[in-house]
C-alpha cells in the first residue's frame, strides 16, 4: 500500500512541482474546499497556561445517543475537517477519483459507521493547519482529524479526543545535506506550516530561519525548488514526504512529542465521549492495529490513554 501511494505521490508532485500544492490541486479538489475561515484569535503561550495532563480526555460514554450526537444523526452526515495532501494520513488519491484516503480517514469512517451503521456518511472539508481550531470552534465542522497535536494552548480553543497516534517532531533534508540534526541548520531555511507546533519549536533554535507555508506539501515543493533547506514536521508526515521523494532523508532524534487527538467543539462534551467510545472499541477489537498496518510503516505503537 505504501509503495502504491508513493507512486501516486510522485505523479502528483511531477504535475504540480512548478507551483504550490494549493494551486496544483485546486481544479481537482474544488469540491473539498471550504470558504476561508478567519485566523483564530491570539491566545497566551503554552508556557502561560497551566494544564497538568493535556492529553487526558473525557471518559467514554456508555450510551450511543444524546445531544449533538443526535443532531448529527438527524442531519444524516458527519462533517469532518481533514487534510487532502498528507500521504499516509489523509490524501486525495488521483488514481481513485480524488477519493480521500489514509489512516485518519479510516478512523473517521469508523466513527461514521458507529453513527449511521455505514462508513460513508461523511462530508469532508479540506482545512489548512491554521484553520483547524477556528473551524471547530465556529461549527464549520463537527470534528477535525488532521495530525492535530494536543497542547495546553489549543485546549483553550477546542476539546480533544483521546490520543489516537503518537508522533514525534523530526527533520527532513535532501540526501546530499551534511546536516545531522536541527541544530546543524543555523542560517538555513526550515519549512513548516503556519500555526503548527513544529514551527513554534523553531524558536528554540537560534539562527534557524523559519519558512512558513499554508499547506504541508508546500514544504516539499519548497525543498525541491531550493526555496527551503529542510522541513520540520511530525515523523508520520515526513515518512509520507520521503515516500514521495526518495532523494530525502530524516535526520536527528525526536525534537518533541506530537500526540494526535481529534478536535471537537468544547460545547459538545457528549460527542467527545462518543468518539472516545468508538476509539476505545477500535483499540480493543484490533481495528486500530489493522488500520495502522494498512497505512503506516513500522511496528504499531498504540498510545497510552488516560481519562478524567
Amino acid at each position: 500500500m505504501i509503495r502504491a501511494l508513493a507512486a501516486v505521490g510522485l505523479v502528483a508532485l511531477m504535475c504540480g512541482c512548478g507551483t504550490t500544492s494549493g494551486d496544483a490541486l485546486d481544479s481537482s479538489l474544488s469540491a473539498l474546499r471550504t470558504p476561508a475561515v478567519a485566523a483564530p484569535p491570539s491566545s497566551p503561550s503554552s508556557s502561560a497556561i497551566s494544564c497538568a495532563h493535556p492529553t487526558w480526555s473525557l471518559r467514554p460514554s456508555g450510551t450511543t445517543a444524546g445531544g449533538f450526537v443526535d443532531a448529527i444523526r438527524r442531519r444524516g452526515r458527519l462533517i469532518a475537517g481533514v487534510d487532502q495532501n498528507t500521504l499516509l494520513l489523509g490524501y486525495a488519491n488521483p488514481l481513485h477519483g480524488q477519493r480521500i484516503e489514509g489512516f485518519e480517514i479510516d478512523l473517521l469512517r469508523q466513527i461514521s459507521r458507529a453513527l449511521f451503521g455505514r462508513p460513508d456518511r461523511i462530508e469532508f472539508r479540506a482545512l489548512t493547519t491554521a484553520e483547524r481550531p477556528v473551524a471547530v470552534a465556529d461549527g464549520t465542522v463537527d470534528i477535525v482529524a488532521d495530525a492535530f497535536t494536543i497542547t495546553c494552548t489549543r485546549l483553550e480553543q477546542v476539546a480533544f479526543s483521546s490520543v489516537y497516534l503518537s508522533a514525534d517532531q523530526r527533520v527532513l533534508v535532501p540526501t546530499r545535506s551534511p546536516a545531522h540534526s536541527l541544530g546543524d541548520l543555523r542560517g538555513k531555511r526550515v519549512c513548516a506550516t503556519k500555526g503548527s507546533t513544529t514551527i513554534a519549536a523553531l524558536d528554540r533554535y537560534p539562527g534557524v530561519i523559519p519558512h512558513p507555508v499554508a499547506q504541508r506539501t508546500d514544504c516539499l515543493v519548497a525543498l525541491q525548488r531550493g526555496e527551503a533547506d529542510a522541513i520540520t514536521s511530525d515523523d508520520a508526515i515526513l515518512l509520507g514526504f520521503q515516500a514521495q521523494d526518495p532523494y530525502t532523508k530524516v535526520i536527528g532524534g525526536p525534537i518533541e512529542p506530537e500526540p494526535y487527538g481529534m478536535a471537537i467543539s468544547k460545547r459538545h462534551p457528549e460527542f467527545v465521549r462518543f468518539v472516545n467510545r468508538v476509539l476505545a472499541g477500535m483499540r480493543a477489537d484490533g481495528t486500530w492495529r489493522r488500520l495502522y498496518h494498512r497505512w503506516l510503516p513500522g511496528s504499531p505503537r498504540q498510545p497510552a490513554v488516560h481519562y478524567r
